[in-house]
């Protein structure tokens, strides 16, 4: 099949079809109910076994628009003669056999949980979204109701780091697929919004010292927490006045820019000493030295306070 483009004199005189249309407006708009958790619930029990929509509500399904109109619908809820209790769902549901979008009730099966929706993305079927639960006890005269609104959200665009649009408007977000992190521009510059790291144990190899447990540190949402494991001193008596390299190194991405942290430590004797976590800003970056301590003998214990963080983004 060649290139073609719609609506355009050369693709049919300009008209399309419903299938074609739903290939570009289905990215028109989320799908989903207009509005937000905070408005009036669309669905609610009616009288007897049945459930209101209430009127004056607007959607859309992938490109297509839908109104409730401006009276209440009301639809007939299946007897349930089962024994059982059942729960149905009230959707919206797009059909292309007629190209049209109504809010109708989807049954569930008796003593199961409320039936999955049907999302058919191609070019025949349905399409189905939540607007509801309903409750169907057995023998019911009534129903009762769980709101479950789908509401229309705003976008966020994919890009990578190296791909963020380079002409963005203030307050645009984006989602990093290869760092996994959300930002947002604030009119100057990109900010992170979200980001999870996951564990990252930062154990290395340093002279004279022994890893007893793990340090760890997390990255999340632009910030980093660091747990600074214990160390045992594995070489000779390390003397008050020497500086020594712990065996923890921050990697580069976890570095703060340009301040140096500082850490609490005990040593065997219950002495406190002080190490520096340099910045990536300094001739030593995310190396860990002990620098204010007493005597340190061999088999002597160092550990550290944990719960550390800085800001990096």
């Amino acid at each position: 099949m060649a290139q073609d483009s719609w609506p355009s004199p050369a693709h049919n005189d300009r008209a399309i079809t419903d299938t074609e249309y739903e290939k570009i407006a289905a990215r028109f708009s989320g799908d989903g109910v207009y509005g937000a958790p905070a408005d009036a619930a669309v669905v609610t029990a009616g009288v007897g076994l049945s459930v209101d929509i209430r009127p004056n509500v607007y959607a859309s399904l992938r490109g297509h628009a839908w109104t409730s109109g401006t009276a209440t619908v009301n639809l007939p809820v299946t007897p349930n003669t089962s024994g059982q209790r059942r729960v149905d769902r009230v959707v919206l549901r797009l059909d292309r056999s007629a190209w049209t979008v109504r809010a109708v009730i989807k049954d569930g099966t008796p003593g199961g949980s409320a039936p999955a929706l049907t999302q058919n993305t191609g070019d025949t079927g349905l399409y189905e979204v939540a607007l509801a639960a309903v409750n169907v006890p057995a023998g019911a005269t009534s129903v009762t109701v769980d709101r479950n609104e789908l509401y229309v959200g705003v976008r966020i665009r994919p890009c990578t780091s190296a791909t963020r649009n380079p002409n963005p408007a203030a307050g645009e977000m984006c989602f990093e697929t290869d760092t996994k992190r959300v930002r947002v521009w604030t009119g100057s510059s990109w900010t992170g919004l979200f980001d999870d790291s996951g564990q990252v144990v930062v154990n290395a190899t340093a002279t004279g010292w022994r890893v007893i447990s793990d340090s760890v540190l997390q990255r999340r949402n632009g910030a980093v927490h660091l747990r600074i494991g214990a160390f045992q001193r594995s070489g000779g008596t390390l003397a008050g006045s020497a500086e020594s390299r712990l065996p923890i190194t921050i990697p580069a991405a976890y570095q703060h820019p340009n301040r140096d942290q500082y850490a609490i430590a005990y040593t065997t004797g219950l002495v406190v000493s002080r190490a520096i976590i340099y910045s990536a800003a300094s001739d030593r970056p995310g190396q860990v030295w002990l620098m204010n301590h007493p005597a340190i003998g061999t088999n002597d214990y160092v550990l550290p306070g944990s719960g550390m963080s800085w800001v990096v983004d």
